[in-house]
């Protein structure tokens, strides 16, 4: 291929390169709004946006979604900012940390610069904290919040794009991007184009946003298992667009090998993440409640408290199977225990007598029996006065 061939393919990449951004934000008044605060700011929406829909599935108490991420969003923007901050420390404390940096820089994380292991990992802490106040379990929000962060993810890369930062390696695909003349790094030139690793990466976790939801449906993890998915298919990715860019950053040297700091961390978090996994999978498979509430604060079912009227009503249901004695009743026991009186007076010179006394008593307990279902048959059949006589009769409730 002559060096002609070489220019028009350079040129007919060009064509359908991606263009440097015409803008990086608008002016409201004084008030300067960057294009990287509003994908930051997108992507936290979104990531509510699917949060709140997985969370109310799982069984989350309702409005408890911003009780968390009230505490998870500046939990997570401040650790973002301060790994950044320590990951790349020359412009804010000079090379070496020679004090010759701008410390005021560190709060301007509208010009770029959040670190994501620093915002998952303070972000996991608000989350908890909001968790322990909402009386639910980490474990099962994150599990429900995991997709929503990689989407967030997703959308806050395009923040680099507008920033035209952190891209890539040479290359001559027909996706290479266009950087303005100003953000060319030394030592190429201004038509060069540049691997669009916010694409790379953009791209990565949408897909990895529906390998969750896919996963999830089908196995339904829990207890920080889906999670723990999350973590390692970003670190994957994350592994390989690390090795392509060309930014500044910290080298560290494990086992003999210098590395980008990114890079190491990437593969320790798999690591990580993938030894717990595989213990909540296969060692600790005790069962667990799938229920989202902390032991102690689950809501109490419906109609279970019972109010005055309700422990009423229980003592009378159960009172309601004791016989009731009726007037009738009253009267034939009445009637029997004179008979058995009278039996009882007879002296020994009566007791030629007392056979037809007790027979005449017998006769009379009949007649008395029979007057007994009498007045049982016509208190069935009363009015209002009968079932008052009955209530008078009726045994005092515990």
């Amino acid at each position: 291929m002559t060096s002609t061939d070489i220019a028009q393919s350079l040129a007919a990449s060009a064509a359908t390169a991606i263009p440097a951004p015409g803008w990086s934000g608008f002016d409201i008044g004084p008030l300067r709004v960057h294009a990287y605060a509003l994908c930051i700011l997108l992507g936290i929406v979104a990531a509510i946006w699917l949060t709140s829909i997985r969370w109310k599935r799982r069984g989350g108490p309702e409005g408890s979604i911003w009780d968390i991420a009230i505490w998870a969003i500046p939990f997570g923007i401040i650790g973002g900012r301060l790994y950044h901050v320590f990951s790349s420390p020359d412009a804010y404390f000079g090379p070496g940390y020679n004090g010759h940096g701008n410390l005021w820089l560190i709060p301007q994380i509208w010009l770029g610069g959040l670190g994501i292991w620093g915002a998952v990992v303070l972000g996991v802490v608000g989350a908890w904290i909001g968790c322990r106040r909402a009386g639910v379990k980490i474990s099962a929000f994150i599990d429900a919040a995991a997709p929503g962060i990689l989407l967030a993810q997703a959308i806050g890369r395009w923040g680099n794009y507008f920033n035209q930062e952190l891209f890539g390696g040479p290359t001559t695909l027909p996706w290479g991007l266009h950087v303005d003349p100003q953000f060319v790094p030394t030592g190429f030139s201004p038509d060069t184009l540049f691997h669009p690793t916010f694409l790379y990466e953009c791209v990565w976790d949408v897909l990895g946003v529906v390998a969750l939801l896919l996963i999830d449906r089908h196995f339904k993890l829990r207890r920080g298992r889906l999670f723990l998915m999350y973590a390692m298919i970003y670190t994957a990715g994350r592994l390989w667009i690390e090795m392509l860019r060309i930014d500044a950053a910290e080298h560290i040297t494990f086992f003999g090998v210098t590395a980008r700091l990114n890079v190491w961390t990437s593969i320790f978090v798999f690591a990580a993440a993938l030894v717990v996994f595989l213990v909540l999978t296969f060692v600790r498979r005790s069962s667990v409640s799938h229920s989202v509430f902390l032991p102690g604060r689950e809501p109490a079912p419906a109609g279970a408290a019972a109010g005055p009227d309700g422990a009423d009503g229980a003592d009378k249901g159960a009172h309601g199977t004791a016989p009731t004695a009726t007037p009738a009743g009253h009267a034939a026991a009445k009637d029997t225990a004179a008979g058995a009186d009278t039996a009882a007076t007879v002296d020994d010179g009566g007791a030629r007598h007392a056979a037809p006394t007790a027979a005449g008593g017998d006769a009379q307990g009949g007649r008395a029996a029979g007057s007994s279902a009498e007045g049982s048959s016509a208190a069935g059949s009363s009015g209002p006065a009968s079932s008052s006589a009955a209530e008078a009769h009726r045994k005092p409730e515990a």
